[in-house]
């Protein structure tokens, strides 16, 4: 059961990457005040935790009624996690985010940020969709279903302190820990994405 955490957690850490996030939601909330910076984290990571819940929860039955077998939708979302994990080694998700953001800073009647881009597509983007469907797919019971929520949960809850401690952990670690962390993690998560694709052809051809 450990290792299932373990596995999941990295999995949805990786992918929700909150380190990522913490410095675009600095960026946005700039001019905003303690109050209402407090406010939009809280909602944006209750939004999307509601958001991944519902596809962890009713996926597959979504794949179900649109007629797609699990093993198709794991070859499919191995190699959109593969390509997610490209751009993080060569910086590309973290430059498409900042261009996100400074849209979204640049339109003056934006101002809450909780919603949109800040739950989804952020937090709650396609990558995290595919991934929690793809754990819960391998979940055995209702045990390590429990286990794979959990992971959810725990990494909802850094999610949140890092989005409450984004300006401070800026100040503290500044943007080239970010670059770093973010290419370490895009290495982890291009084997993560692999192992999902070799998992979906074994199942299709019986390998």
């Amino acid at each position: 059961m450990l290792e299932l955490f373990f596995s999941a957690f990295v999995t949805l850490f990786v992918i929700i990457d909150p380190p990522g996030c913490a410095p675009i939601y600095a960026g946005l909330t700039q001019k905003a005040n303690a109050a209402q910076r407090r406010s939009m984290a809280i909602r944006a990571t209750v939004i999307a935790t509601g958001i991944l819940l519902f596809f962890a929860v009713l996926g597959e039955e979504v794949l179900g009624a649109l007629h797609i077998e699990l093993d198709a939708f794991r070859i499919a979302g191995g190699i959109m996690l593969f390509l997610i994990a490209l751009e993080m080694v060569f910086e590309k998700r973290t430059q498409r985010r900042e261009d996100r953001a400074e849209k979204v800073r640049s339109t003056p009647e934006i101002e809450d940020v909780a919603v949109f881009p800040m739950a989804m597509p952020m937090l709650a983007g396609p990558g995290g969709i595919a991934s929690i469907m793809l754990l819960m797919a391998r979940a055995e019971g209702i045990e390590e279903t429990f286990v794979i929520l959990a992971a959810l949960a725990a990494v909802m809850v850094l999610t949140l302190l890092a989005l409450l401690a984004a300006a401070p952990l800026m100040r503290l670690f500044g943007s080239q820990f970010e670059a770093v962390l973010t290419r370490l993690l895009g290495v982890v998560l291009a084997a993560l994405a692999a192992q999902f694709v070799i998992n979906g052809l074994r199942g299709t051809f019986g390998l």
